[in-house]
């Protein structure tokens, strides 16, 4: 069975955010075929939804993987939980640690757990622009290259924090 390269979006706006994202990334070594995982820096944005929350710091991750991609969504909620997460009805709330499937290789997945490319990542520049620093050559499952998609976002409401 092959590896297939993955890249995930971190996001957390509760219980010290940027230690949430690196305790994240050390959760995910042993998902990852060699134990690598590559981050893009760390960003700062306006949440989602409700704006009488904190910012969300923000990232991607990318590596490789052997797990089928429901199992590897199985993995990362139960680190989402592990971290505290509380999963509520309200979509865009604030959160320990949310951990999205944003790629998983060149595929296109439609199931009723999981769709991929992640739903609207391509309007979210706390989304594109980290997967940008880590990926500038990206094309995407339809075709588009990250390039052109980060030449159409705005660029407030994001500060880059390291």
């Amino acid at each position: 069975m092959n590896d297939t390269l993955v890249y995930l979006g971190l996001g957390s706006n509760l219980s010290s955010p940027r230690q949430q994202l690196e305790s994240a990334l050390s959760a995910l070594k042993p998902l990852s075929t060699d134990q690598q995982i590559d981050c893009s820096s760390f960003y700062l944005s306006r949440p989602l939804g409700p704006q009488d929350q904190n910012d969300f710091v923000n990232a991607v991750a990318a590596f490789r993987t052997f797990l089928a991609p429901l199992d590897l969504l199985d993995q990362l909620q139960t680190i989402e939980l592990q971290q505290g997460r509380v999963r509520k009805e309200h979509r865009w709330g604030p959160r320990t640690l949310d951990l999205d499937i944003l790629l998983f290789g060149d595929k296109a997945i439609d199931l009723p757990r999981l769709k991929v490319p992640h739903y609207h990542m391509m309007q979210r520049n706390f989304v594109i622009l980290p997967l940008f620093e880590l990926a500038p050559n990206l094309v995407f499952p339809d075709g588009q290259n990250i390039a052109q998609v980060v030449a159409t976002l705005p660029q407030d409401g994001i500060e880059k924090l390291n």
